[in-house]
């Protein structure tokens, strides 16, 4: 019953909650308590309020941050949109700068952690027009002493190593950033983009088998900030599998608008190449100009065309631009790119190469080497426990091994 002495303490443990982790989301005020994120993170979200006040905006504020650090984010944007038209709340408001922006910023890192990186770029813009202190605006724009944002900057390294081909050290830190103790303080969202730069780390030593593996246990999160269908897209490429890419992409293009542009550009470049060569020439020449008007609107960066063939994409470009001359100017910048990122002339041998396992056992292999346990990897892959109790038996009599620990220490040393 509500009114029991049980539920009293429970609505106070919860009310501590609340209090304590919406002070400690600001720089300066301590590292919310992981108990009370747990807690928070399975508390039901209210409904909104007939007017909103700072006690509600730090309760939802708290508990949307909370369900991006646990990631309890089943209930995808739905939440926010309880609340939200856009970054509009839904209801009168009589709120303060700081409690208005504390709100905004949570909103913005659960977007963030679902995948939804234009509503959490809205959100952040908004936060910052409400910020009203140092710590607030902070906030809003990162957190430097918090461990969520610290191994967000740690993946964005190795993002720096795959660019300058320390790809030995970059695949090092990816595993320890996805399989060790930091893991239990990141954003689901994070380990996604590491999941893809891994993809990108085994492209650029020439397994491209390997690179699918990593990826195919993985769905495209709404709003694809992080576009699982693109990254597949430029393995599929190396492998001459260009009909697959197109059915791969297919839903990307048809998503147009709700699909995030940074990952959409990408998109484009595959879908061009995978036509050029299919003998598609119009309809290559059509999205290589979409990804190239694109560029021209936002700028240009170097993350579109990481592993493409370098000659292969120049030509196509030199093409659509003879044929659209406003976009000549671009050439320069795009060269100069190409030339950095491109996929190496000397690949290395690809990895697993020794082993010999089939692709859903390379998936397999590289969950092994997480904290899941079995039952949670058939969860994760959807299939169920006997399956994956059966592929692990067939990886272990593969690699010679007896156990967990002797397969991670063998698939190691082939990778190293």
């Amino acid at each position: 019953m509500s009114g029991t002495p049980s539920s009293i303490d429970a609505r106070a443990t919860l009310h501590a909650a609340v209090v304590t982790t919406a002070t400690r989301l600001a720089p300066g005020h301590g590292i919310p308590i992981t108990r009370h994120l747990a807690l928070l993170a399975e508390a039901e979200t209210p409904a909104p309020p007939a007017m909103w006040t700072d006690a509600s905006a730090q309760t939802v504020g708290a508990l949307l941050a909370a369900r991006a650090r646990r990631d309890a984010l089943v209930d995808g944007v739905g939440v926010v949109r309880l609340y939200f038209d856009e970054v509009r709340l839904k209801r009168p408001a009589a709120l303060s700068s700081s409690g208005r922006a504390l709100l905004l910023a949570s909103a913005g890192e659960y977007c963030a952690a679902i995948g939804s990186a234009q509503h959490a770029a809205r959100f952040g813009a908004e936060a910052l027009l409400f910020a009203d202190t140092p710590a607030l605006r902070y906030r809003a724009l990162t957190q430097r002493d918090d461990p969520y944002w610290t191994y967000t900057a740690r993946a964005a390294g190795v993002m720096v190593k795959l660019l300058r081909h320390k790809f030995a050290d970059g695949r090092a830190e990816a595993r320890e950033l996805l399989h060790g103790g930091l893991r239990s303080a990141s954003h689901r969202m994070v380990r996604h983009f590491l999941l893809c730069i891994m993809s990108d780390l085994y492209v650029a030593q020439g397994d491209d088998a390997q690179a699918l593996a990593v990826l195919a246990p993985y769905d495209n999160p709404e709003g694809h900030g992080i576009c699982f269908s693109m990254q597949r897209a430029t393995a599929l490429l190396r492998l001459g599998r260009e009909r697959e890419l197109l059915l791969e992409t297919d839903a990307c293009v048809a998503s147009e608008t709700e699909h995030c542009l940074r990952t959409f550009t990408p998109v484009l470049l595959r879908r061009a190449l995978a036509q050029q060569r299919l003998g598609n020439s119009r309809r290559a020449h059509q999205s290589m100009e979409s990804a190239l008007l694109i560029m021209q609107r936002t700028g240009t960066w170097a993350t579109p065309f990481l592993m493409l063939p370098h000659d292969e994409t120049r030509q196509l470009m030199e093409g659509v631009v003879a044929h659209n001359p406003e976009l000549r100017h671009l050439m320069a910048s795009l060269e100069g790119v190409l030339a950095r990122v491109a996929a190496p002339d000397n690949e290395s041998a690809p990895a697993y190469a020794t082993p010999c396992l089939t692709p859903t056992e390379r998936a397999l292999a590289f969950l092994l080497e997480s904290p899941l346990s079995l039952a949670e990897i058939a969860r994760e892959r959807g299939v169920s426990l006997n399956t994956v109790k059966s592929q692990v038996r067939s990886i272990y009599l593969k690699l010679g091994v007896s156990g967990r620990t002797e397969a991670i220490e063998q698939l190691n040393s082939v990778d190293a």
